[in-house]
């Protein structure tokens, strides 16, 4: 069963040249919060469109990008995208 998701929170680490282009692909979509943190109402279509934009952009081998999406009250569902670091422990503690 598919999920809809309104409410998301994006954050990222990015190489150098790529960061400015993934910074303005996000604030198309979201609302630029803090540094490399978005968020913001989506709509799906928004959401796909968001992370294709961002798949084509991205270095999948050594970029990071962390989507939590909401899925209800007070529920998140993680999404990444790109290379986690090894030793890092979830966003969402």
């Amino acid at each position: 069963m598919a999920k809809n998701y309104n409410y998301v929170i994006l954050v990222y680490d990015i190489g150098e040249k790529r960061v400015g282009k993934v910074f303005k692909i996000c604030k198309k979509y979201l609302v630029h919060f803090q540094k490399s943190v978005f968020r913001g109402e989506i709509t799906p279509a928004n959401l796909i469109q968001l992370r294709a934009e961002l798949k084509k952009v991205i270095d999948e081998g050594t970029d990071f990008v962390a989507v939590f999406k909401m899925t209800g009250d007070y529920v998140f569902d993680e999404e990444i995208i790109g290379v986690r670091l090894n030793d890092s422990e979830s966003l969402l503690l």
